[in-house]
């Protein structure tokens, strides 16, 4: 059975572009440069852009598909498969959704504790953090969308801050050019994959759009700028940074910030720290009602009572990843699972919805 949301609680597509920026922009931007490096060098520019392209492509399919299902993914599910294994998957991606909001808050936590306070207790915040996000869900969906928004406009006044470097940039950092195979390129796109994942929160928001065919071209513009935003701090990054000592750095833009000096702040890299609490913010609260929208389609469990249960098992879970290893374990293993579900799976989707429409196509044509 379709979802039907009263129009009261939909919101309007522009703000599309504000959900999937805020939902891509995250972790990833604090040390993808040393991820992509790796493969790439200072070719990763090029793999920056490939995987916009690839994105941008994915969109249209999975537009294409929910506007033939008109639903969102459980129902993208039912089409294919019918009721019974379509709440089968949406456990599957609730489950999904716990594993994305404890790798983001533990990776966010893991980076106040070696910059800022070594002895942070890891409970105690992720406490604090669950509180506040599980509140904030608990006023709605258009609450965690006009968080959305907030972040993205704290981001738009961070952004100036990474051209501090531009004094220091050197150029010639970036040659030579093209010096990397098309076999190093590509697994620098996979490499910057879980940074780019976000977008395809579209498929869990879309019955909550108002006129969902005029969101469109705002997901491809939010597409657009996440993929112009990674290139903008990859070249500076490049460009301060020679590229051998890149692979040394966890949190290249972390250190880019070093060299920020104020006179009402020694180390501007703790002001950027906390800063980026408000873009964490609401990832993690999209990720928390997912997992409660999830539920409540599969098994009709209020979310009210499926958000609380949610958190504390999120919570109970962050404080066993201890140390660097762990956490990069439980990051690396998300992101795989990102990669197969983005990659595979939703292109997968996309051809047996186009099957079984034209089927059903054909057999109302008949009769």
């Amino acid at each position: 059975m379709k979802l039907k949301v009263p129009e009261n609680r939909k919101i309007a597509p522009f703000l599309v572009f504000y959900i999937i920026t805020s939902s891509q922009i995250g972790l990833g931007v604090l040390g993808f440069q040393r991820i992509i490096a790796k493969d790439a060098g200072t070719d990763s520019w090029i793999s920056i852009i490939i995987g916009g392209i690839l994105l941008q492509i994915l969109m249209i399919c999975i537009y294409k598909m929910l506007n033939i299902v008109k639903g969102d993914w459980y129902d993208v599910h039912a089409f294919i498969f019918g009721e019974k294994i379509s709440k089968i998957f949406s456990l599957l991606l609730a489950i999904y959704a716990c594993f994305k909001m404890i790798t983001v808050l533990r990776g966010y936590i893991e980076i106040v504790q070696v910059w800022m306070f070594h002895t942070f207790n890891t409970f105690k915040f992720g406490l604090a953090f669950l509180l506040l996000s599980v509140y904030i869900v608990y006023g709605g969906f258009r609450t965690i969308v006009g968080i959305n928004v907030f972040s993205m406009i704290i981001l738009f006044l961070v952004m100036p801050l990474f051209l501090y470097t531009v004094p220091y940039a050197n150029p010639s950092f970036l040659k030579p050019v093209f010096s990397h195979s098309l076999g190093e390129i590509f697994k620098a796109v996979i490499g910057i994959s879980y940074s780019y994942m976000g977008y395809e929160i579209i498929l869990f928001i879309y019955p909550f759009l108002k006129e969902p065919a005029k969101s469109k071209k705002w997901a491809h513009f939010a597409l657009l700028f996440t993929t112009l935003f990674y290139l903008y701090i990859a070249i500076l990054t490049f460009m301060f940074f020679p590229v051998e000592s890149i692979d040394q750095l966890i949190w290249a833009s972390l250190n880019m910030w070093k060299i920020i000096e104020m006179p009402f702040v020694e180390r501007f890299e703790y002001i950027g720290i906390a800063t980026w609490f408000v873009i964490m913010l609401p990832k993690v609260c999209l990720y928390l009602w997912i997992s409660g929208r999830m539920l409540k389609r599969s098994f009709d469990v209020r979310l009210r009572t499926s958000i609380p249960i949610i958190a504390s098992l999120c919570l109970i879970v962050l404080p066993f990843m201890e140390n660097r290893t762990q956490i990069h374990s439980a990051i690396d293993f998300v992101s795989q699972i990102d990669l197969y579900l983005t990659g595979i799976y939703i292109p997968i989707l996309f051809i047996c919805v186009l099957i079984v429409w034209k089927v059903k196509k054909h057999g109302k044509t008949s009769n």
